[in-house]
């Protein structure tokens, strides 16, 4: 049974078109900091009997206009703009959604020159302005200052979109972080809140904190409220893309009109006795300043140097701790873990940058940053 309430809701104003009981997702729906992703979903729509379509679900459903939301524990916790929409002679109608971040892909970025400005009180509102200024869906912007003084140049004729920009803004050393965050409007709950927030980290921090999961047979070394009957596993993973001690950031142009970055170098490993493993990429397309390069480099160097570890937990998403109660994209959460991989005991502090939530298992899975990594990896 799924743990989730389902609204088709209108995308401008946030209000409730319609409740959709029956929408089933195809998989899991999901979120990240700072990037979208999608989903897909059917709709039975029989035309009368039991299990008859709901009577506005053509308003709760049109693709560009409308909004599908989840709702756990009486939070919403994620919203889809509906793209994509498809029946015909079967009565089950499909559908194609993108999270909100994904209309910032359809915003472009104008003129705009920047120099020691807020990173984000005057660079990332005034990108987010060229999408909610004029003819948005809705979305206010939350963008105290950070303190971080940047300079910026963008120009229309670039084709950048508002997301790319705010990615790349994101993606430099110490850049600030986004996130389209959701609520009520109003303490009737009919309409939902769009909130695109910056800030220099999104989320709690925490060494300590109150939303910890657990396999219900652990060393209790965190306390725990309650039991989220969680499974894990623990990748090492050197591959390409995933580990490199040796890494370039490199600009449009070809042979030496391109910009680069000096190589920023993990010579800890190197003094170890380990081989050079490369890696070269391209942040953005119209970096023509090498500081910035080296930025970007180094952040890199900061996910890659040591290979990619990653901690997989899935647990009840109707027990504690709850999401979009107890935490939310950004916090530090715990977890107290034991499996045969780790007869001791696994335990730690890990910080949420996105989760997986399967509604008709319900199950949530957080994605964990682990030490070492950034947030745009």
């Amino acid at each position: 049974m799924t743990v989730v309430t389902w609204l088709g809701c209108d995308l401008v104003t946030g209000r409730i078109v319609e409740e959709l009981p029956d929408l089933a997702p195809s998989g899991t729906i999901g979120a990240l900091l700072g990037a979208y992703t999608s989903a897909t979903f059917r709709l039975p729509i029989p035309r009368a009997g039991h299990g008859a379509a709901p009577r506005d679900w053509v308003a709760a459903t049109e693709p560009g206009r409308s909004m599908i939301v989840a709702v756990l524990a009486g939070q919403p916790v994620w919203a889809g703009i509906v793209l994509v929409r498809e029946g015909g002679t079967e009565a089950t109608l499909s559908l194609a959604c993108v999270t909100l971040e994904g209309y910032l892909d359809r915003r472009y970025v104008g003129d705009h020159t920047w120099t020691g400005q807020d990173e984000a009180s005057v660079i990332a509102a005034g990108l987010a302005g060229d999408a909610t200024s004029i003819e948005g869906i809705g979305l206010a912007v939350d963008a105290p200052a950070t303190g971080t003084l940047r300079d910026r140049t963008y120009l229309a004729t670039d084709d950048k979109t508002v997301y790319s920009a705010l990615r790349e803004l994101m993606g430099v050393q110490g850049g600030p972080e986004w996130t389209i965050a959701l609520g009520w409007t109003d303490a009737t709950q009919t309409a939902v809140s769009k909130t695109l927030r910056v800030r220099s980290r999104i989320g709690y921090p925490s060494t300590t904190p109150t939303a910890v999961f657990t396999t219900g047979t652990a060393s209790a070394v965190l306390s725990a409220v309650g039991s989220s009957d969680a499974r894990y596993t623990y990748r090492e993973d050197y591959s390409s893309g995933s580990g490199a001690n040796h890494v370039m950031a490199t600009s449009s142009g070809e042979g030496e009109t391109r910009p680069q970055s000096a190589p920023a170098r993990a010579d800890s490993l190197f003094g170890a006795g380990w081989p050079r493993y490369e890696h070269r990429y391209s942040p953005s397309s119209s970096i023509t300043v090498q500081a910035t390069l080296d930025a970007h480099a180094a952040s890199a160097l900061g996910i890659l140097a040591f290979g990619a570890r990653i901690l997989t937990i899935v647990g009840r998403a109707d027990a504690y701790p709850v999401l979009g109660t107890d935490w939310g994209v950004g916090d530090d959460i715990g977890y107290d873990l034991v499996g045969h991989r780790h007869i001791d005991g696994l335990t730690g502090v890990a910080r949420a940058i996105g989760w997986d939530l399967d509604p008709l298992a319900g199950t949530v899975a957080p994605i964990l940053l682990t030490p070492g990594q950034d947030v745009i990896s």
